[in-house]
């Protein structure tokens, strides 16, 4: 399935050695993400997703084929739906991290600051997302 608008434009050429060079890196980081448990699969998947589609729609299109990730790709794209367990995952992870900043580093206060701010509004958005396709 290869999704294309009516007013899509081929790249310059240069532009789609970028984009498939960015398809290729985010496709890289987040493979490593399957075996690295600290490393993010799905935003990388989904980038990977985005750059392929303007330099090789046929490279984005067997992503989104993909059994395992394709399907959560898919309803991402076409519903904006994020699923509940990676929400709760999500929210988890980033409570640790911010837990592990607040409480085992030296960084300075506003520091902890902009940061708690800025993971409790990603926190907010991921949350507000839908969790399944509404019929």
């Amino acid at each position: 399935m290869t999704r294309q608008p009516e007013e899509y434009q081929q790249p310059s050429r240069l532009a789609r050695h970028g984009f498939q060079a960015l398809g290729w890196v985010c496709l890289g980081l987040g493979s490593l993400g399957i075996i690295l448990p600290v490393l993010p699969t799905t935003p990388f998947l989904l980038v990977a997703v985005w750059a392929f589609s303007k330099a090789s729609p046929e490279l984005a299109a067997r992503i989104r084929a993909h059994p395992r990730y394709g399907p959560y790709i898919l309803a991402w794209e076409n519903y904006g739906v994020i699923p509940n367990f990676a929400k709760v995952l999500a929210v988890l992870m980033m409570s640790g991290s911010f837990a592990w900043l607040y409480l085992g580093t030296d960084a300075p206060l506003p520091v902890k600051a902009v940061i708690g701010v800025t993971l409790a509004a990603v926190a907010v958005y991921i949350v507000t997302r839908p969790g399944h396709i509404r019929s």
